[in-house]
């Protein structure tokens, strides 16, 4: 099982577009194995529209791998994100890693966009089925309760084939998701515990299903620093904020905050627990900051837990 380390952003902390570049650049450079693009259509803060972000990226690297964490699946069309999740691989010679979620019931996309949440879950179910088949099939029709397709081609198609289909969530209803529909599971923020229960529940389910998901193809995310809790960048993170803990709880497990041994002890536990692929978000005050956690992590992190 080959362990393999990615970055994402917690927040946007670059100036400009070009201290984005320079930061993929760096770890392009410095081999870390994925870039994560977070998805979120409606926020006061700044986020990157993800697929086209990793559009961008298609051009300007050569060997990292890229994917979104996570495309809000239910919000999409799912014919234009076939097309767009193909070019994207297409342009980047086989590189781009899909993963994509249902969304939470009261995130602001629905009511801003005038969508109903409800059946989300089942909307997903259709459009990942649809996504597979459109990747890899000379003419799709399908017939769902949601969508309803004639004859759908797409071309060029993915390098990759089958080009990955990675689904994250903890619930009941991911699991089973996952088992029936994807390619890899990657968690979002969870304590060990919990992405330990997750994967032993997709491995039972696929197993029943006559399914099987490649031991390298579970992972989880970990927001960490490599420093204090009392840092500015920990206690002003709109990340900790979001989560909803105050500077008196403890911020573990959600998050590892100490030394780069910290980080290394945090990550084995989610090794023993059977996590393979990381997205580490680093806690950051600006540009310069999450360029010195980041840098941190491959010098200190990655010569100890990659393989």
């Amino acid at each position: 099982m080959k362990i393999r380390i990615g970055f994402g952003l917690v927040n946007y902390p670059f100036e400009d577009g070009k201290g984005f570049f320079r930061w993929v650049e760096m770890l392009e450079r410095n081999g870390v194995d994925s870039v994560w693009q977070s998805d979120r259509l409606i926020s006061s803060d700044n986020y990157l529209e993800s697929l086209s972000a990793l559009a961008s990226l298609a051009g300007c690297t050569e060997r990292i791998k890229f994917g979104m964490n996570a495309i809000v699946a239910p919000l999409r069309d799912p014919l234009v994100l076939a097309k767009q999740c193909a070019t994207i691989d297409y342009l980047s010679g086989g590189r781009l890693l899909p993963m994509f979620g249902v969304g939470y019931p009261k995130a602001a996309e629905w009511a801003a966009t005038g969508r109903s949440s409800q059946h989300r879950g089942s909307r997903a179910n259709e459009m990942f089925e649809l996504l597979t088949r459109l990747w890899s099939e000379e003419r799709v029709t399908f017939e769902g309760k949601f969508y309803q397709y004639r004859d759908a081609t797409i071309a060029p198609r993915p390098i990759q084939q089958p080009l990955p289909l990675w689904i994250g969530g903890n619930s009941d209803a991911a699991i089973k998701r996952t088992a029936r529909l994807g390619s890899g599971w990657i968690g979002g923020i969870a304590a060990p515990t919990d992405v330990a229960r997750v994967i032993a529940g997709i491995k039972a389910e696929a197993s029943r299903l006559g399914r099987h998901i490649d031991d390298d193809h579970y992972g989880t995310s970990l927001a960490f620093r490599i420093g204090s809790k009392h840092d500015d960048a920990v206690v002003n993170s709109p990340f900790v904020k979001r989560t909803g803990i105050g500077e008196k709880v403890d911020l573990d497990p959600l998050f590892c905050i100490g030394s780069s041994n910290d980080v290394i002890a945090r990550l084995r536990e989610y090794i023993d627990a059977g996590a393979s692929k990381f997205v580490l978000f680093p806690i950051a005050a600006g540009e310069r900051d999450a360029v010195e956690q980041t840098r941190r992590i491959i010098d200190e992190v990655m010569p100890v837990i990659e393989n």
